[in-house]
């Protein structure tokens, strides 16, 4: 399964994780240091859905902004 929507086509993306150590200011503390960065990506919010497409209904996967802004029909 493709993690991409089949409508507009929005993939994953790219992020940075960050890893923080010590108390925010706040909270009374001297501010949270950032001691270690990973690479991540970001996924879109996908779901399998019934559409019509052409008469035929088919099942793939949608993101969520697609649903909302009524680009596809549901079947």
């Amino acid at each position: 399964m493709a993690r991409h929507c089949e409508i507009c086509g929005k993939g994953a993306g790219p992020g940075i994780k960050y890893k923080r150590r010590g108390m925010v200011k706040r909270k009374g503390g001297a501010g949270a240091k950032i001691v270690g960065k990973s690479f991540r990506r970001f996924f879109p919010n996908l779901q399998k859905i019934k559409i019509k497409i052409a008469g035929t209904i088919k099942r793939i996967n949608v993101c969520t902004a697609c649903i909302k802004s009524d680009k596809v029909l549901k079947a």
